[in-house]
């Protein structure tokens, strides 16, 4: 959440836009009512971004900015498959209020909402599996630079349609690969959950998978010790995206408003992303902060 390889919540988030068609709903914030709430559309199981105790990240963002405007936190809760904006940021009922006012986590050009301005810039990883001949390997360069025969040997889990299989081919690795469905039918099957099992059965020995999630399957593995390596886009594979938030078209004042308060709350915002191990890339000018 395609015309490029994009990261594993960008791919869900693409392929339910071309479920919505049509035309955006339009709103507008300027005639809206004050609010009572800070009201959050959500996934209830989608750790490490939000989870049904508001333990993930973007819970602890949301309530970050619920607490800057003396609001309570209200969430509207929906799997994150085919539907989800359709179904929780743009529901209405004729006489209906919308259930819920912001995304938390959206691609930064994401065309099914109006998104904010970036609050963060994260990038795709290697999670590796200690034990299986890859303890020395520290960069991407080094993984690559590994003797032919042995990566011959490996098995390397992507989810389809994602960077992974793009930067397989790139490498010759094709074969190699495993894939993993995008589109998992089971809305309780946690990407980061079923990466950890399968590194810890020796099904993988490496997986390629978005940066959060990536440090979420090293944090939860009980099993396997795992590795986080950072990947870096390279020609015709794009590693790198830019994250924001998204809310209803038409509703620029509300978008402000939170642009307003990601502007004024980066250092929190760094802290916690710290605190969960996201992997940050640096935007033009900036310096690398990553943490993982």
């Amino acid at each position: 959440m395609m015309n490029r390889p994009l990261s594993w919540l960008r791919g869900s988030l693409v392929v339910l836009a071309f479920a919505l068609g049509g035309t955006a709903m339009q709103a507008s914030a300027e005639d809206a009512p004050p609010r009572k709430a800070f009201r959050v559309c959500k996934d209830p199981h989608n750790p490490p971004f939000t989870d049904a105790r508001g333990e993930g990240f973007e819970d602890r963002i949301a309530a970050l900015f619920a607490a800057k405007l003396g609001l309570p936190v209200e969430n509207y809760t929906f799997p994150q498959r085919l539907g989800f904006v359709r179904n929780t940021l743009r529901y209405k009922l004729p006489g209906k209020d919308y259930p819920c006012d912001i995304v938390m986590g959206v691609p930064a050009d994401f065309g099914q909402l109006l998104p904010t301005k970036p609050y963060y810039r994260s990038t795709y990883v290697l999670v590796l599996a200690s034990g299986r001949g890859l303890d020395g390997v520290r960069t991407e360069d080094e993984f690559l630079a590994l003797p032919a025969d042995r990566l011959a040997s490996l098995k390397i889990g992507v989810f389809d349609r994602s960077p992974g299989s793009a930067w397989l081919a790139h490498h010759d690795l094709v074969e190699r690969g495993v894939p993993y469905k995008i589109m998992n039918p089971n809305p309780d099957e946690v990407a980061g959950d079923l990466i950890a099992r399968d590194l810890a059965s020796g099904a993988i020995d490496v997986a390629v998978i978005w940066g959060p999630i990536g440090s979420y399957t090293q944090r939860k593995a009980s099993d396997a010790v795992l590795r986080v390596v950072p990947l870096s886009s390279e020609r015709g594979v794009k590693f790198d995206y830019e994250m924001a938030m998204g809310v209803r078209f038409g509703e620029k004042a509300w978008k402000q408003q939170i642009e307003a308060l990601i502007d004024e709350n980066q250092a929190e915002i760094a802290k916690i992303l710290e605190e969960y191990g996201v992997p940050l890339v640096p935007g033009p000018g900036q310096h690398a902060t990553a943490s993982h």
